[in-house]
């Protein structure tokens, strides 16, 4: 299985600390992880799943490999800028969104508008005509945020 993990390039150390937890239980899970693979959300989930034995995989925006945080295992060049957002959050059966700015949010939207499951661990909120709209997964916890992305992507392969 694959999740992406979604988040800000520049955090908190709390939203570090949940970022890394989130990596950590996907790897402890046997889960993949792709992001955007530079800093922030990116690095901090990125070194909780290498911490583990996990697998990192990371869309670039960039022309070059060596932008890529240092626990990225696989590194895929996208020189495309921004719009590499779609590739990550298409590359999950699911998708973990924490915290995050603009970015994660046209994330969440490429995700969900692909049918891709969303968990959202302190990150947006969405509304439509001032109506709350519950696409987004609410997460308590980074072990709640796995366990609900891994239910969803299966509950979402079934469906398919």
């Amino acid at each position: 299985m694959l999740i992406a993990v979604i988040g800000g390039s520049s955090c908190t150390q709390d939203v570090a600390r949940n970022a890394e937890e989130v990596g950590r239980e996907l790897a402890k899970r046997g889960v993949a992880l792709v992001c955007g693979g530079l800093g922030g959300v990116m690095e901090a989930a990125s070194r909780g799943a290498k911490a583990e034995g996990g697998t990192t995989i990371g869309i670039l925006p960039g022309k070059s490999r060596r932008e890529a945080n240092p626990y990225i295992d696989i590194p895929i060049v996208t020189g495309i800028g921004l719009a590499r957002n779609s590739i990550v959050a298409n590359s999950g059966e699911a998708a973990i969104a924490i915290d995050g700015s603009f970015g994660t949010l046209s994330e969440i939207a490429f995700a969900l508008q692909m049918g891709i499951p969303v968990v959202g661990l302190d990150t947006w909120a969405l509304s439509l005509k001032g109506k709350e709209d519950k696409s987004i997964i609410i997460a308590s916890n980074p072990v709640d945020a796995v366990e609900k992305a891994i239910a969803a992507a299966r509950d979402n392969e079934r469906r398919s």
